[in-house]
């Protein structure tokens, strides 16, 4: 069976899923296929389960090959759908940061904490129920820990900065890092001659930009050949990436401090990262860089809500 239209082979016994959330090429899953078994990292929401168990269908496997769930962390964009993905995987242990392992079991406070960030209406159209998973099925790797698919060995470590709820896994055999938003959010469209754009993430409401650093300067440690980002899909060249990160890192926390005290601070922190995401996608070469700032309208807002939430943490 021909693979589905929104799955790409990354080599490796590797595949990114597109979850089909926002929009396409915006949410990925991961598939690990090591013989015979399999590994989910992130899910997307409840919406991109068919297309998970699609997936194991075209290559020929079925519900029972799958050994692990492993959301990044608990935002429901990576681990919405996990629950209810469990329910179709009757051997599969869900592998999920301690500090989210209790959300998995019981998502009611996740549910509320998303729903006062998004609203009920959005809620419910994004994202739906969301189903708890059985408290013996879940099991919190420590960090630096080692967990083998098939004798594939995955490394775990602790990366907060974007959560606190927040891991990576490093896949020795592809020499590359499932990183969540950790490591940015790098979108297709803005690939040009110079490679791959990237920009951090400061989404609600752990944001934390000394940790965020500290955690990117521990995947680079590994000298990674490739990370593989929820948004969007296989990125190399981590270390051009990783000071591109630094220095808009840098410019957002510099820009959150000048509007403190802004009259209309959520409108001016969009401005100004705005105007910041303009002038590097500018200098990245990107042909349309104002219409590229458009596109990136929904990342603006949540990276403004974090930025906000992170100022009045740090003066409390």
């Amino acid at each position: 069976m021909a693979l589905p239209d929104f799955v790409e082979p990354l080599g490796d016994d590797l595949y990114a899923v597109d979850t089909g959330f926002h929009r396409p090429r915006f949410d990925a899953a991961y598939l690990i296929v090591e013989r015979g078994r399999a590994a989910f990292v992130d899910t997307g929401t409840n919406h991109a389960v068919p297309r998970m168990l699609a997936v194991l269908d075209a290559l020929g496997l079925g519900p029972d090959a799958v050994d692990y769930v492993i959301p990044t962390h608990v935002h429901l964009d990576h681990a919405g759908g996990a629950g209810l993905l469990m329910q179709s995987l009757p051997k599969a242990t869900m592998l999920v940061h301690p500090r989210g392992a209790r959300h998995m079991i019981n998502p009611l406070a996740l549910y509320l904490g998303a729903q006062a960030v998004y609203g009920e209406e959005e809620m419910q159209r994004s994202y739906g129920r969301l189903h708890a998973v059985d408290a013996t099925r879940v099991r919190s790797p420590a960090d630096g820990e080692v967990i083998e698919l098939a004798g594939r060995p995955l490394t775990f470590i602790d990366t907060p900065g974007h959560a606190r709820h927040h891991h990576c896994i490093w896949d020795e055999r592809s020499g590359g890092w499932f990183t969540g938003d950790t490591f940015g959010l790098s979108y297709r469209e803005h690939d040009t001659t110079r490679g791959a754009w990237i920009l951090p993430t400061s989404t609600p409401v752990q944001f934390d930009p000394d940790a965020l650093r500290r955690s990117m300067d521990r995947l680079l440690a590994r000298s990674p050949r490739c990370m593989y980002l929820t948004h969007f899909g296989r990125v190399t060249g981590a270390p051009r990436l990783a000071d591109l990160l630094h220095e808009q890192l840098d410019g957002m926390v510099a820009l959150a401090l000048r509007l403190r005290s802004a009259p209309d601070r959520h409108a001016a922190l969009k401005t100004a990262l705005g105007e910041l995401y303009s002038e590097q996608l500018a200098r990245h070469g990107v042909a349309d860089p104002v219409a590229a700032v458009d596109d990136l309208d929904l990342d603006i807002e949540l990276n403004a809500q974090g930025l906000a939430i992170w100022l009045d943490r740090s003066t409390t």
